[in-house]
């Protein structure tokens, strides 16, 4: 079930990049693995989205080892998708090459720390609620900016770009605003060279909406129901 879900995956994806003449191999697919076992993880990657999403640092440090610890031909990369609380943050740095969901100093601060404890460049993006919603985590999109600037000074955090979470919403075409306004938040920074580096990412888009992210140039999908279920 997951290989063909994926192949239908991979041809949707194809078909939405299509509309913008845009290359489909640049579109990362992030198999959010929330509440999923080993085995299915493992499936996933023999399918070739090598790209593993977690929304708990609990759940995803089992997980971890236990991939680390059987042989496999690829080793995922990881991502953390989730809320993430400060006193989570040193497992978090140890585990995870990209941390999506920044949205404070503080937590720059101590994602800072504790990569420099080890000796890592910690690669984050920013999140930014683009809904307005109060039941979400994120930045306002006119602090985004500021925040920004703030954690360019850290020396062991590099800021790949931004990501937002739609609305839940009873057409995908409805929650195109929200991920235009990202795509033009991520240029405007670009252009005022707001921090001394050029952001690429755009994370944004889940298994109901993925298509029309990547109309507005996400680079990046976030999927679990599209990948893991019927």
């Amino acid at each position: 079930m997951v290989k063909e879900n994926i192949l239908t995956l991979r041809q949707r994806i194809a078909r939405a990049s299509s509309k913008i003449n845009q290359d489909p191999g640049r579109i990362t697919v992030v198999a959010v693995a929330k509440g999923r076992a080993v085995e299915q993880i493992k499936e996933v990657t023999e399918a070739g989205i090598t790209d593993i999403g977690e929304n708990r640092v609990q759940e995803a440090v089992l997980k971890y080892a236990a991939v680390h610890a059987t042989p496999c031909a690829v080793q995922p990369k990881w991502h953390m998708v989730g809320h993430l609380q400060t006193n989570k943050v040193k497992d978090a740095v140890r585990i995870f090459d990209l941390i999506h969901s920044v949205d404070s100093i503080r937590l720059a601060d101590e994602i800072n720390g504790q990569a420099a404890r080890i000796g890592k460049i910690q690669d984050i993006l920013v999140q930014v609620n683009t809904s307005g919603e109060i039941t979400k985590f994120g930045l306002n999109p006119s602090k985004a900016m500021e925040l920004m600037k703030g954690i360019a000074e850290f020396k062991n955090i590099n800021i790949k770009g931004l990501m937002t979470i739609a609305p839940i919403v009873d057409s995908p075409e409805k929650t195109r605003p929200y991920f235009k306004m990202l795509r033009e938040l991520r240029d405007r920074v670009n252009e005022l060279s707001a921090i001394s580096y050029q952001l690429s990412a755009l994370s944004m888009g889940m298994s109901d909406d993925f298509e029309v992210a990547i109309e507005e140039g996400a680079t990046m999908v976030r999927l679990g129901r599209a990948i893991f279920e019927d």
